[in-house]
């Protein structure tokens, strides 16, 4: 169904009735009467396609329709993964919420908004509480200002039905600096590691200093006694 609506897009070949249309290819692009592109599609053994119907003249293809189609499909697969899924997260509160709760749904809040999800807060009114939608209202403007750094308002608190309602979107991704002191403890252990790798590398002596001269004193024994 889906791929004969995507050849139901384009006009191919005897489909195509203007008079002329520009063919582009690898070496640019040349205006021609339609007749001629037909021409040329038969000899090359390929199909006329009709990329840009709206142009003046139309934008054609010589190419197979079939590895065109492919190739359209492979292009829309690959810009739907590109495609940031954006989630709306809930969090709900009650008029009266304590300040446990509250700062523990505000850092579920912050965690949802880095993540890149947007976040819909709503008090919810049971009963007579709806008495209290000045509280709720005051509370839903408190957990925006403190998402402040990491959301922006999209929509004030409003009241539809038994809810409140504030609809908050994620800014852009902060971009985190080093610090100097991390900068120059990186500095120091990556020297570490490469000391380390060069004292690996490094040819082996019998002993060092200490094996030198301890061998120079043996030799000078031998030849004392070969006296």
């Amino acid at each position: 169904m889906k791929n004969d609506k995507m050849k139901n897009q384009y006009r191919v070949n005897e489909q195509i009735h203007v008079r002329e249309v520009r063919i582009v290819g690898e070496d640019g692009s040349e205006v021609m009467p339609t007749r001629k592109a037909l021409d040329l599609a038969r000899q090359q053994g390929v199909d006329l396609v009709e990329i840009s119907p709206n142009a003046q003249p139309p934008v054609c293809r010589l190419i197979d329709y079939s590895k065109f189609l492919y190739q359209q499909k492979k292009r829309q697969k690959e810009m739907k993964q590109k495609q940031v899924k954006v989630e709306v997260k809930e969090i709900r509160f009650g008029p009266q919420t304590d300040e446990h709760d509250y700062q523990f749904k505000l850092k579920h809040a912050q965690e949802f908004l880095l993540d890149g999800n947007k976040v819909r807060a709503y008090v919810f009114f049971r009963g007579r509480s709806i008495l209290f939608k000045e509280q709720g209202e005051v509370l839903l403007l408190r957990f925006a200002n403190d998402l402040e750094e990491y959301g922006k308002v999209e929509s004030m608190p409003a009241l539809e039905g038994k809810k409140m309602f504030l609809y908050l979107a994620p800014k852009k991704a902060r971009v985190v600096k080093k610090s100097q002191q991390k900068r120059d403890r990186e500095a120091e252990e990556a020297a570490a590691k490469s000391a380390n790798v060069e004292a690996e590398e490094a040819p082996k002596t019998d002993g060092g200093l200490f094996g030198n001269a301890k061998n120079g004193v043996e030799a000078l024994k031998k030849l004392t006694n070969e006296e």
